[in-house]
């Protein structure tokens, strides 16, 4: 466990220095924007580190009592974006996904992804021995993953929407829900997804510049094409730290969303595997770390964190790689935006929380084993002790 941990945090460590270093430099290629995304995504860096050092320390089943009431304050954030003044909530880019309040602008989708990881863990096992049923493994947690993503469908956020339905789904699954009884909600909901997609002009352009990147590449595609010219462009090496020219207008939100290509131009493709491996060994680390856990809670919370942070980076990969349509999901630790990097270290401060329960029930059970051994070398260890450390139930 301990290595676990020590590689996880090396790997996110490693990952926010890359991050605050490519963000400077593509700040650099703007006069006007200077060091302020260095400047802004440390300020978020340091108030995640904190979240992410509180959620390590504090005792992770004690979310269980608030699954629920931060699973409600989500839906009622996602409502109030619908809602509030443009003032506060602002349409960007043709969606309403932001709440503004003065310098501090926070996305609350983000924080509604760790809010439904929390309720279907918390669900997953108080009824661990009925999700095996129709019931109790689609259809009521249905009702509470239906609500959430519809409201971030609505901002728009088709992407965001797909990414929380299949993170949610692999929970579920985890969990023991049957294959057999998504094969109905999932195919009636490519279905609604397909029907939403053929009626929106601007989505389903994205799509058809996947399918023909160079045929696009002066419209629609213009952004997919040019990250693949700055990935080949930088070779091994990389051309050099600041030196990319693919970021002087040519790629939009290459601080964002199109980080990488960046770090693939300037430091080349041995930074992009090094990145792409991170990532890897961040998942190895989560699901060990999962699957060590002392309770249910901890291996679904540590699943579904795992789960998240995975698919987000897969997907972030794949879009600026050209394996998957454009979407605009940001890479973790890396690209620039408060409110994803804030869940993101609160969430693997959630996974540290896990791992140390984890070593403190191993450490007790150790303990008591030696002591039985010394009272009765004959007897073998109790591992049903495991269930009862800590106050665990």
């Amino acid at each position: 466990m301990r290595s676990a941990v020590t590689i996880l945090v090396f790997c996110v460590a490693a990952l926010l220095a890359l991050g605050l270093v490519m963000l400077y430099s593509s700040g650099m290629a703007n006069e006007k924007v200077g060091a302020q995304y260095l400047v802004m995504q440390a300020t978020w860096c340091i108030i995640g580190l904190a979240a992410c050092a509180l959620a390590a320390w504090l005792d992770y089943r004690c979310l269980k009592r608030m699954a629920v009431p931060l699973l409600v304050m989500a839906a009622i954030l996602l409502i109030f974006v619908m809602v509030l003044p443009h003032r506060i909530s602002p349409e960007i880019n043709g969606a309403r996904r932001w709440i503004v309040l003065g310098p501090v602008r926070f996305q609350p989708s983000e924080f509604a992804k760790i809010a439904l990881i929390l309720t279907l863990a918390w669900y997953g096992e108080r009824y661990q021995r009925h999700m095996s049923t129709l019931r109790r493994g689609i259809l009521i947690p249905g009702l509470f993953i239906g609500l959430i993503l519809a409201l971030i469908f609505v901002e728009p956020d088709r992407g965001a929407t797909l990414f929380l339905a299949a993170t949610s789904g692999g929970l579920l699954l985890i969990a023991g829900a049957q294959w057999k009884h998504f094969i109905p909600p999932m195919l009636t909901g490519i279905a609604a997804f397909g029907f939403s997609l053929w009626h929106d002009p601007m989505r389903m352009k994205r799509i058809l510049s996947w399918l023909n990147v160079e045929e696009t590449r002066q419209e629609v595609g213009h952004q997919a094409y040019h990250a693949m010219l700055a990935l080949g462009a930088g070779g091994w090496t990389g051309m050099g730290l600041g030196n990319s020219r693919q970021k002087l207008g040519f790629i939009p939100f290459h601080h964002t969303d199109f980080i990488l290509p960046v770090i693939g131009e300037e430091l080349g493709l041995v930074a992009t595997l090094f990145v792409v491996m991170c990532f890897i060994a961040i998942i190895v680390c989560g699901t060990w770390i999962a699957l060590k856990s002392s309770d249910v809670f901890g291996l679904l919370l540590g699943s579904g964190i795992t789960l998240m942070i995975g698919m987000q980076a897969m997907i972030n990969i794949g879009v600026v790689t050209s394996t998957l349509p454009n979407k605009g999901l940001p890479l973790p630790f890396i690209s620039y935006g408060g409110s994803n990097l804030l869940t993101m270290l609160a969430s693997v401060g959630l996974l540290l929380s896990i791992a140390r329960r984890a070593n403190l029930a191993e450490s007790i059970l150790s303990s008591e084993d030696a002591d039985d051994r010394r009272e009765n070398p004959f007897r073998g260890p109790d591992r049903l002790a495991v269930a009862q450390v800590g106050g665990i139930s």
